[in-house]
């Protein structure tokens, strides 16, 4: 087997003018990033899904009505624009928010290899470190982009459609709006760190075939089997070592007291998760005989 390509060692690294750490530019490949047209038709659906709530609310009449009794964020979602963001939160944290995660960390490399245009940019010559971080860290700020844009655009078009106002807690009382925006930031923040699980078998995955599909696809399967087997109930507490037992800790944020318990373990298990995968991808990056 022919050794690695594209290492940057040997005389290249004592080249004149060249910096390894000037190679691929996050600015660089950010705009790279951002003028795909995946990039555009992910942030469309992201800001059209609250119009489409609304609208679906509307030809229903209202909120759906609860059925057992029970009061749950969807049957207070037109109360204001606060619960309407929460709502869409809610209806989207379990597979929509997985979708962007999965397709902006399976696609950095493999679409590369996909393209043949991998072995140049290591050939560049760009540090095999160097590209990953630079791919990942642009991957993952399109992510926190795109769980931003959703309760962003939600806020705004919910104010619009039913009012600036408290948010109303389905198990009783109300969240002045002011402190609901904010809860709202530490929920947001907590569904990135949840789904950081998702983006590290992605990015894995990315590092390890040529085909882009196949690695968000997988992704976003093994994802869909954790979420599976947490139903599992006779799993029993070994449900508590799977990161989508924790994905709507957060609801613990949108009550009178916050209860920090379940989100610190959610992310504690998410997180680690999230670094074994990270480090496999680059061990693996490291060792692999580049041909595309």
């Amino acid at each position: 087997m022919s050794a690695p390509t594209g290492t940057g060692t040997g005389l290249l690294d004592t080249a004149p003018g060249y910096r390894a750490g000037r190679t691929l530019p996050l600015r660089v490949e950010a705009v790279r990033q951002l003028k795909r047209r995946r990039t555009l038709v992910m942030g469309a659906i992201m800001a059209l899904l609250p119009v489409v709530l609304v609208i679906a609310f509307a030809v229903a009449g209202g909120s759906p009505d609860s059925r057992d009794g029970r009061v749950t964020l969807m049957d207070t979602a037109t109360a204001s624009g606060a619960n309407f963001a929460a709502t869409c939160l809610f209806v989207s944290a379990g597979f929509l928010l997985v979708i962007p995660v999965a397709l902006f960390c399976g696609d950095t490399v493999a679409s590369e290899a996909s393209w043949s245009s991998l072995r140049y940019l290591l050939a560049a010559p760009v540090p095999r470190a160097r590209l990953l971080w630079s791919k990942l860290a642009v991957a993952l700020g399109l992510s926190a982009a795109a769980m931003v844009l959703l309760p962003v655009v939600a806020l705004l078009v919910g104010t619009a459609a039913y009012g600036w106002g408290p948010l109303e807690i389905p198990t009783g009382g109300v969240l002045p709006a002011g402190t609901a925006a904010q809860r709202l930031l530490i929920v947001v923040a907590y569904v990135f760190v949840s789904q950081l699980v998702t983006a590290g078998l992605a990015f894995w995955l990315s590092t390890k075939t040529d085909a882009p599909l196949g690695a968000v696809g997988g992704a976003v399967g093994l994802t869909i089997v954790g979420n599976v087997l947490d139903a599992v109930t006779a799993l029993g507490h070994w449900r508590d070592f799977l990161p989508a037992h924790w994905q709507f800790a957060w609801a613990d944020v949108i009550q009178p007291r916050m209860e920090w318990g379940g989100m610190i373990q959610g992310a504690a298990v998410s997180v680690t998760y999230a670094l074994v995968l990270f480090a496999l991808a680059f061990r693996g990056f490291a060792r692999k005989d580049v041909v595309s």
